[in-house]
């Protein structure tokens, strides 16, 4: 059983790597001996993240990829294979939030959220996956929800949205490649304490969220590595349409 969670065989593209989620889900999995295809808009932090795991001993690639331009989301992955060969798994990562009203969102914020968070992923898992059909390949794509695909909350009302059709393509998708034994999960944590949002929590109004968890904490980076591991490896080979929360119980409520 030592080597249920061994991904030192797969090659995992990890969209949004430049930061936050993306960035930590690439330290564990490198960690644990996977090869890590970086992608984000920007590689200048890729670029420093990439030196960093190969510092380590690690094996890593940055590669450019913007999740809303469709164009761009082929040439990232020839990129990846040309680096490490065939992406195995896939944590499909990126993603934005825009905080007002519903009845202040604008079109441009709708589109622009969606896009990010609901279009570009899933056309990323979509094409990621004809690759893996064409050539007979076992695959794993792991999609990043968010409790808030499962509830909701004011003020982010394209990002729940999003979140949730995430959850539902998930769920279309696993049950149309199963056949092709490629599975397809989504992990959907709650509330992290992450560098963009880390002075929030400070708050009034971020205390008075903490309360609303009951295991009255905020969720460290750390605190997501068991279940990207597991639904990276094959630990979670009879998996498929599952959406795993790591919530500190807030869905509860």
């Amino acid at each position: 059983m030592s080597d249920l969670f061994d991904v030192s065989q797969e090659t995992i593209l990890i969209t949004g790597a430049s930061q936050g989620l993306g960035r930590q889900f690439a330290r564990v999995l490198s960690a644990h001996g996977a090869a890590v295809v970086l992608a984000a808009r920007q590689t200048g932090k890729l670029k420093s993240l990439e030196e960093e795991i190969r510092g380590k001993g690690g094996r890593a690639a940055a590669v450019q990829m913007d999740v809303t331009d469709i164009g761009s989301i082929g040439k990232a992955l020839d990129a990846a294979e040309a680096a490490f060969g065939p992406v195995s798994v896939l944590i499909n990562n990126a993603g934005i939030a825009i905080e007002k009203l519903s009845t202040e969102q604008t079109e441009a914020d709708w589109d622009a959220v969606i896009n990010a968070n609901l279009k570009g992923a899933y056309f990323l898992a979509t094409e990621l996956a004809r690759r893996m059909i064409a050539r007979k390949q076992e695959g794993n794509i792991v999609n990043i929800a968010s409790v808030l695909g499962l509830s909701v909350m004011k003020f982010l009302s394209p990002y729940t949205v999003s979140k949730a059709g995430i959850i539902q393509a998930t769920k279309v998708m696993a049950l149309e490649l199963a056949g092709n034994n490629i599975r397809v999960n989504a992990l959907a944590p709650g509330y992290i304490d992450t560098e963009m949002n880390h002075d929030f929590w400070a708050t009034p109004a971020g205390e008075k969220l903490t309360k609303r968890i009951p295991q009255r904490r905020v969720g460290a980076e750390s605190d997501l590595d068991g279940a990207i591991l597991l639904l990276a490896s094959k630990a979670s080979r009879y998996m498929t349409g599952s959406v795993v929360t790591v919530d500190g119980g807030f869905l509860l409520n």
